[in-house]
């Protein structure tokens, strides 16, 4: 390259350096999910096809909230059914881990997996009983020890490696699932805020961008978990679990497992 090149070269950069000095670009964000299609459009939702909104999340609730409510207890069992590992009919797969382990190490000691609600039992004070505590939309096996660490924390990015379950983050105020749960995780959320609207005798759950929550009856940080629902579509052991809480045990179903672009029709 010659010199007057190199001149050349050097005033284009400062040129094109000057014009970008100020500007905002812009954010990225994910793309909306396509469209999809089931079985159930014509029937189990036939009131919410071609609405959006406030509209379309009024009608997933009378449409979700006819469901069978199951005992605490009754959980244990179901949840060896629901988060079998499909490579080992002994052993459940945890959530944030992601482990196989044996079904017969359900407890409350160290080396056991409880019932984890990814919506926290605080937010809204539900507890456990049969209700939004006991709705297996949102309630996942997961180590004794993880369950403690995330705690009630919101959900957001970032923070320290989390032990036992690899790929998970945490930090004093919130929780980062492993990439293969993320979407599994916002879609849970997302399915308790409309079931659960205050209209019966529990709060009205809702998603917000907070991550200091605490016992207000809110879950966040919205914006991240639209985010992660686009980043990790629904998978077969997802799509499985939604048919055998239908078929088995709820009679109800997660709709944004089976349209997760009704995620941005809605927020």
């Amino acid at each position: 390259m010659s010199v007057a090149q190199i001149g050349r070269w050097k005033a284009l950069a400062l040129a094109t350096s000057a014009v970008l000095v100020g500007i905002t670009l812009p954010t990225v964000t994910a793309t909306p999910a396509a469209a999809t299609t089931t079985a159930y459009d014509s029937t189990y939702y036939a009131n919410a096809i071609g609405k959006t909104g406030t509209s379309l999340k009024s009608s997933l609730h009378t449409i979700t909230s006819r469901q069978t409510k199951i005992s605490y207890d009754a959980v244990w069992n179901a949840l060896k059914v629901t988060d079998q590992d499909p490579n080992n009919s002994n052993n459940v797969i945890l959530l944030y881990g992601g482990t196989s382990r044996s079904k017969t190490l359900n407890g409350g000691n160290t080396g056991n997996w409880n019932r984890e609600h990814v919506w926290a039992q605080s937010h809204g004070s539900f507890g456990t009983s049969a209700g939004p505590g006991t709705d297996l939309h949102h309630l996942r096996p997961e180590d004794v020890q993880v369950n403690s660490i995330r705690g009630n924390k919101d959900f957001d990015n970032g923070g320290s490696a989390v032990s036992g379950a690899t790929g998970s983050y945490t930090d004093s105020n919130s929780f980062e699932p492993r990439n293969a749960v993320k979407g599994d995780v916002a879609r849970m959320i997302l399915y308790m805020a409309v079931r659960y609207e205050g209209d019966d005798a529990w709060a009205d759950l809702e998603p917000n961008d907070s991550v200091s929550n605490g016992s207000v009856p809110y879950h966040g940080r919205l914006a991240v978990l639209k985010q992660w629902n686009e980043q990790d579509p629904p998978n077969a052991f997802e799509e499985r679990r939604n048919e055998i809480i239908y078929g088995t045990y709820q009679g109800n179903r997660n709709p944004f497992i089976d349209h997760p672009e009704w995620v941005e029709a809605i927020w």
